[in-house]
């Protein structure tokens, strides 16, 4: 299925402005063909952590759509460093809401917001997490994720989107839990998932991810010479909580899949 055979007249949203464009998700929406006229200012044009910068980037940009990536998305800096978690996690997407109110009220009309959040807000113990389940973070990174999708969900057209991604050609570790269980998905999977949201109909969260795999037998299909250990060598040399189960339920989003197939066709 090609969603990029739709004429751009066809399009709902022709003006996206991504957050983050330096982060491993920003570069790689970047290069995708998915979003060829995308805003991908660069921090010193707007900082998400001062609300002047985003009020003067909205005022002179035409705006119908947002992917906000920006984020402090390393959990042990976030240990380390709360204060700046809080400050670009939380605070940051607050200014990014009440920049996007004051322009859907200047609009008269909604803008988009796609908000990239985290598996981490669920427990990350049982497994197979349904957007509907309590989310109760296991580390700080989690929490101030949270955060944020409390201040997303005071905008109307919004879609916050669970996920874990990873970079297959990049997987520095040498070893791997055989007892750690996750949904991960190749961040090469998100910005054909990303261009399918920003277009669809959906409001509210959905999980996006793969099959239950363990974290070994995930990456071990593209490192070879990747060697299993257990999560317990995993805890010991790091500063923050990890999860044992973190697997997610993506029925939800396998049915927004299968319903912007079935507009496609008839399209």
């Amino acid at each position: 299925m090609n969603f990029l055979r739709k004429d751009e007249k066809e399009k709902k949203y022709r003006h996206i402005l991504l957050t983050g464009s330096s982060g491993k998700l920003g570069r790689v929406l970047l290069r995708s063909q998915y979003f060829p006229n995308i805003q991908a200012p660069l921090h010193l044009i707007l900082d998400i952590t001062e609300p002047e910068s985003i009020d003067n980037y909205f005022a002179e940009h035409s705006i119908d759509a947002v992917i906000h990536c920006a984020a402090l998305a390393r959990p042990a800096l976030c240990e380390s460093n709360p204060v700046q978690a809080i400050r670009t996690n939380i605070i940051g997407t607050c200014n990014m809401v009440m920049g996007v109110i004051k322009k859907e009220q200047q609009l008269n009309k909604t803008i988009r917001f796609i908000y990239i959040s985290t598996d981490g807000v669920y427990q990350g113990i049982k497994g197979n997490y349904n957007e509907q389940d309590a989310t109760i973070p296991y580390n700080k990174y989690g929490w101030t994720k949270l955060g944020a999708e409390c201040a997303v969900n005071s905008l109307q057209n919004i879609c916050i989107v669970r996920s874990s991604f990873f970079d297959t050609r990049n997987i520095t570790f040498e070893s791997s839990p055989v007892d750690m269980y996750s949904s991960k998905v190749p961040i090469e999977y998100m910005p054909k998932a990303l261009y399918i949201l920003i277009e669809s109909d959906y409001i509210g969260t959905v999980n996006i991810g793969g099959i239950r795999k363990s974290d070994f037998e995930r990456y071990r299909e593209f490192k070879q010479t990747l060697k299993p250990c257990k999560r317990k060598d995993v805890a010991r040399s790091i500063n923050f909580a990890i999860y044992h189960d973190a697997s997610m339920d993506t029925a939800l989003w396998r049915h927004i899949l299968a319903d912007e197939s079935g507009k496609e066709e008839k399209g």
